[in-house]
C-alpha cells in the first residue's frame, strides 16, 4: 500500500507542477471569469466582485461525475470531508466542514432550508437527494447566520433542482449499473442500479417537471468483519409547475416524496444482525417572486415532513415537521449599491416512540407538544461595489427562538479587485457570527438530553488571496478561524450516565484552503485543492489534517472526455468503546489515496451520452470508519438520453 501511495504523491506533484489547480467551483471543472454567484448575497453577482471563495458546481460538472451522489460530489470540495460517503451505502453521514459538525451546516433545496428536527444535528440526510435531479450546487463556506440563520457557522449548501427544459415536451432517461464490492473482494458482481426519468417543458405561460428516482444497491456488509451484506434502496419522486402571469409575476408550487430503506448492523457489538433503518420525507413548497422597478420581492415557503423508523435492537419512531418561510425584498439602487431585507420564520417539532423495559409496545418518548421552537427572524444585508476595485458584503440579523430569546449576528466581508493585464487579483477578508441552538433530540431526549442547554455561539474571521487569469483559470489562497463557545457535548457523567452538555471552555478550529485550476488548451485542463485544518483535540475524530484532490481532464475530440482524478486523505482519529475497560479509546486511522478514472461520449449530439467510472483504480485497502466497510476498486456504466 505504501508504494501505491508513492506513485500516486508522484502523480499528484507532477499535476501540480503544470499549475495545481482547481476550478472555484471546487468540482474540479473549468470556471468562467463572467460566472456569477447568489448564495453570499442573495444577488446575482460576478464571482471576481464577491468577498468568498465560492464553490460552483454546475449542471456540465454533475454530468461529468455521473454514478456518484450528490455526497461524493461535494466531498471532493476544499475544506468539506463527508464522512460515510466509501463506506457502505445505507451509511450514515457526517459533514466535516472546516473541522465544524452537521449541526453547523445549512442546506438549502430551492432556496428554502431543510432541516430534519429529529435528528441529533437537526441535519439535513443527503441521501434523500437523487443527483439526477440536481440543476447545479453553490457551496458558501463560513459564518452565513445574518442571511441563513441558525446553524449556518461553517457552511451553506445551496441546491438547486432542475427545471422545465424550453421545448414543450422533454423526456430525460439516466440509467447506470455497476459493481459494489470490497477490497478484499474481486467478483464484480453487479449490485448497484440506479435509474431516473423525467418528463419536462414549456407550453406558453406554463411549466412542467415530473420526475422519478430509483436506486438500489447490495453487496457490502455494513461492518467489516460482517459476512451478510446489508442493502439500501431509496425512491425519489417530484413534480412542479410554475406559471408566468407577466414579465414581472411567476410563481412556482412543487412537492416530493423521498425514500430511502437501509440495512445496517450492531455496531455496538460489531456484529451482522438485521436492523433496518426506513425514513419517508413529505415536501410541499411555493416560490414567487415579483420585479419591479430596479427591485424584486421573493417569498420561498415549505412544509416539510419526515418519518424514520429505526427497526433493531433498541426500535424507535420518529415524526418531524417543520414549516419554513423566507420572505426577502432586493433592492438595486445603481448597480453599486444592492440591499437586501427580509424575515424568515422556521416552526418545527418532533415526536419520539419507544418501547419501555418489560413492554412490547411503542409508546410515546418525546411530545411533540413540548418538543418543539419557533425562530422569526428578521435580517438586512448590503453589498456596495466600488469603481476603484473595493467591494463591501455586510449584514445583520436578529434570531429570534421562542426558547432562547434574541440573538444578534453579524458580518463584515471586504475585498479589492485589482485589473491587470492578464486578468485580476482580489484580496478578501471577512468577519462574522453565528448562533446554534440546540437541536430537539438534545434537548428532549428521555435518556440523553438536557433541557438546560444553551446554544452554541461562533465566530469566524477569514482572509484570503485570489487570481485570476483571463481565458485559463483562477488560484486562491484563504485562512480561516473559528472559535466555538459553549459547544454542545456527549458528555459521560459518570456511571456510564451520558447526557449532552455544554463545554465551558473555547475551541478553536484553523487552517488554509487552496483552490485553482489551469486551462492548457480545448483539450486539457487540470484541477486541484488543498485542505490543510488544524482542530482541538476534542472536536479532531474523523477529520483528516491534510487533504487533497486533483482532476485532469482530457478532450480528444468534442464528443469524449477522459478524466483522471485523485484524492489524499490524511491521518484521522477515530474512537470506539473498548467492552473490556469500558471507556472509550481513541485510534489513528491511516492515511489513504484514491485515483479514479472517468470517461464519456455523446454518441448523438445533446441527445444521448454514455458513461464509465472505475473508482479506486489500485483497490486500496483502508478505513473509513473503523470497524465498518469500505469500498475497494468498482466499475459503474451507463448512459442518459433526451428526447
Amino acid at each position: 500500500m505504501n508504494n501505491r501511495t508513492t506513485v500516486l504523491a508522484a502523480v499528484f506533484g507532477i499535476t501540480t507542477a503544470f499549475g495545481m489547480a482547481q476550478q472555484q467551483s471546487d468540482s474540479l471543472n473549468i470556471e468562467q471569469l463572467d460566472e456569477v454567484v447568489i448564495t453570499d448575497s442573495k444577488f446575482k453577482l460576478k464571482r471576481e466582485n464577491s468577498g468568498k471563495v465560492i464553490t460552483k458546481i454546475t449542471q456540465a460538472d454533475l454530468k461529468e461525475r455521473q454514478g456518484q451522489s450528490i455526497a461524493e460530489i461535494i466531498s471532493t470540495t476544499a475544506g468539506i470531508e463527508i464522512n460515510g460517503v466509501r463506506s457502505n451505502a445505507g451509511q450514515n453521514l457526517s459533514y466535516f466542514v472546516r473541522g465544524g459538525r452537521n449541526r453547523q451546516v445549512v442546506i438549502l433545496i430551492d432556496g428554502v432550508q431543510l432541516s430534519d428536527p429529529s435528528q441529533i444535528s437537526n441535519d439535513y440526510d443527503l441521501r434523500l437527494l437523487n443527483s439526477n435531479q440536481v440543476e447545479s450546487i453553490e457551496i458558501l463556506k463560513g459564518a452565513s447566520s445574518t442571511l441563513y440563520g441558525t446553524g449556518a457557522a461553517t457552511a451553506v449548501i445551496n441546491i438547486k433542482l432542475k427545471e422545465a427544459a424550453k421545448d414543450k415536451v422533454n423526456i430525460a432517461i439516466n440509467s447506470s449499473f455497476g459493481t459494489n464490492q470490497a477490497e478484499d473482494n474481486s467478483d464484480y458482481r453487479i449490485e448497484d442500479f440506479r435509474n431516473s426519468v423525467s418528463l419536462n417543458g414549456n407550453v406558453d405561460k406554463f411549466n412542467y417537471l415530473v420526475s422519478f428516482g430509483h436506486q438500489f444497491t447490495d453487496g457490502l456488509s455494513a461492518i467489516a468483519s460482517g459476512t451478510e451484506s446489508d442493502a439500501f434502496n431509496s425512491y425519489n419522486g417530484n413534480v412542479k409547475f410554475g406559471y408566468k402571469f407577466s414579465n414581472k409575476f411567476k410563481v412556482n408550487v412543487y412537492a416530493s416524496i423521498d425514500n430511502f430503506k437501509a440495512d445496517f448492523d450492531d455496531s455496538f457489538g460489531m456484529i451482522d444482525t438485521d436492523d433496518v433503518s426506513e425514513t419517508d420525507q413529505y415536501r410541499f413548497g411555493l416560490s414567487s417572486e415579483y420585479k419591479y422597478n430596479k427591485g424584486s420581492v421573493t417569498v420561498n415557503a415549505a412544509y416539510n415532513n419526515v418519518e424514520r423508523d429505526i427497526m433493531s435492537g433498541f426500535p424507535s419512531q420518529f415524526n418531524a415537521e417543520s414549516i419554513t418561510v423566507d420572505a426577502f425584498n432586493r433592492y438595486n439602487f445603481n448597480d453599486k449599491f444592492y440591499t437586501v431585507l427580509g424575515v424568515n420564520v422556521q416552526d418545527q417539532n418532533m415526536e419520539q416512540f419507544s418501547i419501555p423495559f418489560g413492554s412490547n409496545d411503542f409508546a410515546q418518548a418525546i411530545d411533540p407538544e413540548l418538543a418543539k421552537f419557533t425562530n422569526i427572524d428578521p435580517y438586512a444585508n448590503v453589498v456596495y461595489v466600488t469603481d476603484f476595485g473595493l467591494n463591501i458584503n455586510a449584514g445583520l440579523r436578529l434570531n429570534n427562538h421562542s426558547e432562547y430569546g434574541s440573538h444578534l449576528v453579524y458580518s463584515i466581508n471586504p475585498s479589492y479587485k485589482k485589473d491587470t493585464n492578464f486578468g485580476y487579483i482580489k484580496g478578501l477578508a471577512s468577519y462574522s457570527t453565528a448562533f446554534i441552538a440546540p437541536s430537539l433530540f438534545q434537548l428532549f431526549d428521555p435518556s440523553f438530553g438536557n433541557v438546560d442547554l444553551d446554544p452554541e455561539e461562533n465566530a469566524t474571521v477569514e482572509v484570503g488571496i485570489e487570481l485570476g487569469l483571463e481565458d485559463k483559470g483562477t488560484f486562491s489562497v484563504v485562512y480561516f478561524n473559528r472559535t466555538e463557545d459553549n459547544f454542545v457535548d456527549f458528555v459521560d457523567t459518570g456511571n456510564f450516565i451520558f447526557q449532552y452538555r455544554n463545554i465551558g471552555e473555547s475551541f478553536t478550529a484553523s487552517g488554509f484552503e487552496f483552490t485553482g485550476n489551469y486551462k492548457f488548451s480545448n483539450t486539457f485542463k487540470i484541477a486541484a485543492n488543498a485542505t490543510y485544518t488544524k482542530v482541538d483535540d476534542d472536536l479532531s475524530i474523523r477529520i483528516p489534517e491534510l487533504k487533497i484532490n486533483s482532476r485532469l481532464d482530457y478532450k480528444p475530440c468534442d464528443e469524449t472526455l477522459l478524466s483522471l482524478s485523485y484524492q489524499f486523505n490524511g491521518d484521522r482519529d477515530d474512537v470506539f468503546f473498548n467492552t473490556t475497560t469500558f471507556a472509550s479509546e481513541t485510534v489513528t486511522l491511516e492515511s489513504f489515496s484514491l485515483l479514479d478514472f472517468y470517461v464519456s461520449h455523446n454518441v448523438l449530439k445533446n441527445r444521448m451520452t454514455v458513461f464509465a467510472n472505475i473508482s479506486n483504480i489500485l483497490n486500496e485497502e483502508y478505513q473509513e470508519l473503523l470497524g465498518f466497510t469500505t469500498k475497494g476498486r468498482n466499475v459503474t456504466v451507463g448512459f442518459n438520453l433526451n428526447l
